[in-house]
């Protein structure tokens, strides 16, 4: 790994507020985790990307841009990264959120077989890999947030789906996109479900995000299930 690129990750992991106490580990891990990615692109197509950088700044740094927000969400969560795909925004997370136990959901065999592998080489014994599909997950209801970075609309299946995941009170922490298109949804959202899994949210809101170096704009998307 060149200098360049963990001057790159030092820089943006400093913004999101990553202390000098942590940041060698982290840095190490996080680029070991980018040598995988780029050494099975290629055969996998994890992520498209043109270049190192714009991995680091849309994969890496995006997916920790919402950290501080995460923390204060709960002190020792059980978190679902949904669709995990190529491990995008799990692993970040779980190498910068020790005291969290993670589940990388991840349906296709292949991709599976991925992360397995990625946490093998990373060492993180705090995350685990589930092949299935989110509507399989046994027991419902055993997370306490479950993050969703797919960039395409909540729907009232997809969010079902979602929400079978989570605790009395558990969280729904989407990755979204400009602030005033995600109000548009979560009003779509909110007019098609039915009545009774309306009633089961709480409250949402969506904040905005700054993501190191980061040029569109993005926000995460919270949706509190009542308790």
């Amino acid at each position: 790994m060149t200098t360049t690129t963990e001057n790159l990750l030092e820089e943006g992991l400093a913004k999101i507020g990553i202390g000098e106490n942590v940041m060698k580990r982290t840095v190490e891990l996080l680029a070991r985790y980018i040598e995988e990615l780029e050494l099975f692109n290629p055969a996998y197509g994890l992520v498209k990307v043109r270049d190192r950088r714009e991995l680091i700044v849309k994969h890496i740094l995006d997916s920790l841009a919402p950290l501080s927000m995460l923390r204060t969400l709960h002190p020792q969560p059980r978190i679902a990264d949904v669709g995990s795909g190529a491990g995008l925004p799990g692993i970040p997370l779980a190498v910068c959120l020790g005291g969290a136990q993670f589940t990388l959901i991840e349906r296709m065999g292949r991709r599976a077989g991925f992360l397995r592998n990625v946490l093998a080489v990373l060492g993180l014994a705090n995350v685990e890999v589930a092949e299935a599909e989110m509507e399989t997950i046994s027991p419902a209801g055993c997370f306490d947030i479950a993050v969703f970075r797919a960039f395409r609309p909540l729907d009232p299946a997809i969010f079902k789906g979602l929400a079978r995941l989570l605790t009395p009170g558990g969280v729904l922490a989407a990755y979204k996109g400009r602030l005033d298109s995600v109000q548009e949804e979560m009003s779509a959202l909110l007019a098609a479900l039915d009545k009774t899994t309306h009633t089961c949210i709480g409250s949402w809101e969506a904040v905005p995000l700054e993501p190191p170096f980061a040029e569109e704009q993005r926000c995460l998307l919270t949706i509190r299930l009542v308790p």
